[in-house]
């Protein structure tokens, strides 16, 4: 149907997260048809993205500096860190704009289904900060998963002889929620982490 270069191109937009074969030949028609609006600016910002981007060295988020602009805000509280799995977790949290410590991500959740053990995230990096910097307080923001809640226990149990307080995020029914459409887990969460009504 189309040249090689095209069905190239259709071929690396579908390896895109959510993305499928279809989707991918109607984004690639469109940056075609659309080569000096769309295609020319996206190229160029891939290229500066990739010539550009780097992974902090210090928690793991993607920006242009390393350390990157969170690490390096003064405003920021340095002995409140809230550990995330992925940097989409980190970006997610920044959007709420309710966040003003630092953050630590740990490249991923335990999961031996999948083969991923303690040596394969970045827990012992974790622990070197908090012991390095006097971090007072992290933070577990993982996932309400099997995997997310394994990991919390994990990272909780390794973090006892720092003398860090460790706490996580609340689970249970979302602000404008209504228990009819709620699933069975959420509703049990919520349950047990009931509190008083002031």
């Amino acid at each position: 149907m189309a040249g090689p270069e095209i069905e190239a191109l259709i071929r690396q937009i579908a390896k895109l997260p959510g993305l499928g074969p279809r989707s991918a030949r109607r984004i690639a028609l469109a940056l075609i048809k659309k080569r000096t609006l769309l295609l020319d600016p996206l190229v160029q910002a891939m290229t500066s993205a990739a010539n550009t981007v780097r992974v902090c060295s210090a928690c793991g988020n993607f920006d242009s500096t390393d350390p990157c602009a969170i690490c390096c805000d003064p405003r920021r509280d340095p002995k409140i860190v809230c550990v995330v799995e992925d940097v989409a977790d980190l970006w997610a949290m920044e959007r709420a704009s309710v966040f003003r410590g630092r953050y630590h991500v740990s490249g991923g959740l335990l999961s031996p289904l999948s083969g991923v053990g303690p040596e394969d995230l970045k827990i012992d990096k974790l622990l070197e900060r908090v012991r390095r910097d006097g971090v007072a307080e992290v933070i577990l923001a993982l996932a309400a998963t099997v995997d997310g809640q394994t990991t919390s226990h994990y990272v909780a149990e390794r973090l006892q002889t720092t003398g860090v307080a460790v706490s996580g995020l609340a689970h249970g029914m979302p602000v404008g929620g209504e228990l009819d459409y709620l699933d069975d887990g959420t509703i049990s969460a919520a349950l047990r982490a009931r509190r008083p009504v002031t």
